[in-house]
């Protein structure tokens, strides 16, 4: 009896020690951070110059498209309108930036008449091609012009809508297919 009761003394113990291993460890805070995200230096729609750090601090959306864009950009940003006017005024401070994928069109000008449709909060960036270039980079976004008939073009570009904490750290994408209360729910958690 006593040789058959130390394979389960050693099989009880090493279930305590591997039980105490996973609350440890699943107890302990995460300390990976994203690497979605990060430095820019860019021009607003006013023509002045915002890095990342005016945003810092505060919860915000991110989202990269282009003025001439036929539909999507159009409509995810009344869907990013509605999510910011369902926050209420526990929201009054979220911003809402709309990165250009085409700087050669989007110059400050073309982006205030553009974002003069949508609620006042979203803030269109854009810059140099380099500039752009490096930010779409920084978020692991991307875009591509792509040639049209009679020398016109398009741009193919990612169409996340990016949430990042007050730190600039990348939460997670909006799910802007569902009604604007529930997504701005999960954008007011990051308040």
């Amino acid at each position: 009896m006593r040789r058959a009761a130390i394979p389960l003394l050693v099989f009880v113990l090493g279930l305590a020690v591997l039980g105490l291993a996973a609350s440890l460890m699943l107890g302990r805070p995460a300390t990976g951070t994203s690497t979605v995200g990060g430095p820019f230096t860019l021009v607003n729609q006013d023509g002045r110059t915002v890095t990342d750090r005016d945003f810092a601090g505060k919860p915000h959306l991110v989202f990269f498209g282009f003025t001439h864009c036929p539909d999507i950009c159009p409509t995810t940003l009344q869907q990013i309108s509605d999510v910011l006017v369902a926050l209420g005024p526990q929201g009054r401070d979220v911003k809402a930036l709309f990165v250009t994928v085409d700087p050669e069109r989007d110059n400050p000008a073309a982006l205030k008449e553009y974002l003069s449709s949508f609620d006042p909060r979203i803030v269109g960036l854009t810059g140099s091609p380099e500039a752009v270039a490096a930010t779409v980079k920084a978020y692991r976004a991307y875009s591509r012009k792509v040639p049209l008939k009679e020398g016109d073009y398009t741009m193919e570009h990612t169409a996340l809508v990016y949430i990042m904490d007050g730190r600039g750290n990348f939460v997670g994408s909006l799910n802007l297919m569902r009604p604007a209360k529930d997504a701005a729910a999960e954008v007011a958690r990051q308040l």
